[in-house]
């Protein structure tokens, strides 16, 4: 009598079914291959592979390219601000301008930005007037945060769904997936991205953020710009992790990792988050990989922790350099249409820069109002003081 072949051994997903299981799924190796290869559609030279280009009309690729171009030259510009004293400490995002652009092209106008420390221009992108983004940056009168952040942390108004960014690394993620569980709940069709740098991955907001995300199921894409350095932290001294995407999948999520110096790459990667999100199917964490050529902000010294010679192959992949070879390539894009942009944003900088720096300060009264309804007497008691010191008649 012939034996029965043995059953096949059952399979479940790691920590959601039967742990005596004999063998456990924990991810496939679709998902698998998604989080540690790297999607690429544009190359280093600007050649793309057609077909997984997005199919958007050539106008909007432009429209990305000028974008870029404003966060690159606003950042060179600011730069220089600072090094003559004009303005306060600058983080700059030269070299990663893509995972900026990119991903706000993914998403609609009703859903949700939370900006890291590096994605100051998102603001400006969603639609804050260039004068009011300078003016927070000298912390003046116009300022709608009364001179009271760090520069280039602007206050946005609430129809531009735009977070004030936090410098407190991870703090964020809590808060994106805080407004996209109320989105779920109110059954809103909106979808938050929420943005980290990888150094934030080692933080518990971020184990916070998309472990409640995953386990809800709500509408966020987590967007990871792993640009090699967490403050003078290399990514290798980050994490053990083979890569930042694949922490993802231990969540039971999927995780993408894509060239983040690509921005046709970074918006379908983006833009598939976001559709997923949206018909309720949960978060992604998408690793965008790029470089920051610049340092952490104007504090940082980065050559006392990396040598030059590792930016050269970075400078060699410069998304806006990759994004114009293809343009041109197309006939989107000549010589005298790209002076035309550099020159048009070069004068609205101008402008905005010559208008605001003349601003006087907010009023001093401002230091003691927004807490309560009516300033405590101790408040105003110290504020009299100051006006008199101020006046040269010494305090109180």
């Amino acid at each position: 009598m012939s034996k029965s072949p043995p059953a096949a051994p059952s399979k479940v997903r790691a920590g959601m079914g039967d742990v005596a299981a004999e063998f456990v799924e924990v991810w496939s190796d679709t998902d698998y291959v998604r989080a540690t290869g790297l999607l690429t559609i544009l190359d280093a030279e600007g050649r793309v592979d057609e077909k997984h280009v997005p199919p958007l009309p050539a106008e909007t690729w432009l429209r990305l390219y000028r974008e870029m171009r404003l966060v690159r030259m606003l950042d060179e510009r600011m730069m220089t601000l600072q090094r003559e004293g004009r303005i306060g400490v600058y983080a700059e995002a030269r070299g990663q301008e893509a995972t900026i652009v990119a991903p706000l092209a993914a998403v609609g106008p009703t859903d949700w930005i939370v900006p890291a420390h590096r994605e100051s221009s998102a603001a400006l992108l969603r639609g804050l007037p260039l004068p009011a983004f300078v003016a927070q940056l000298f912390g003046n009168a116009h300022d709608a945060g009364k001179g009271r952040q760090v520069p280039g942390h602007p206050v946005t108004p609430r129809a531009l769904r735009v977070l004030p960014m936090s410098s407190c690394v991870a703090t964020q993620l809590p808060q994106a997936t805080g407004l996209a569980w109320a989105a779920k709940i109110k059954r809103d069709n909106t979808v938050v991205l929420g943005y980290l740098g990888e150094g934030a991955t080692s933080a518990e907001d971020f184990h916070t953020g998309v472990n409640f995300a995953a386990v809800f199921r709500v509408p966020v894409v987590f967007m990871c710009v792993n640009n090699g350095f967490a403050m003078s932290t290399s990514a290798k001294a980050q994490s053990a992790s083979e890569t930042f995407a694949v922490k993802a999948l231990a969540y039971g999520i999927p995780g993408v990792r894509v060239d983040g110096n690509d921005v046709l790459a970074v918006y379908a990667a983006t833009h598939e988050a976001v559709e997923r999100a949206r018909r309720g199917e949960g978060p992604t964490l998408i690793e965008a990989v790029t470089y920051r050529l610049g340092g952490h902000s104007s504090s940082d010294s980065p050559e006392r922790y990396r040598a030059d010679a590792e930016l050269v192959p970075w400078q060699a992949r410069d998304p806006l350099l990759r994004l114009a070879s293809w343009l041109r390539a197309i006939g989107h894009l000549d010589d005298a249409r790209a002076r035309a942009i550099d020159d048009a944003i070069a004068a609205d900088l101008h402008r905005a820069i010559e208008a605001e720096e003349q601003v006087a300060a907010p009023a001093r009264r401002s230091l003691i109002e927004d807490v309560y309804v009516r300033p405590l007497t101790s408040l105003e008691e110290q504020l009299a003081d100051l006006e008199r010191v101020r006046a040269g008649g010494g305090g109180g």
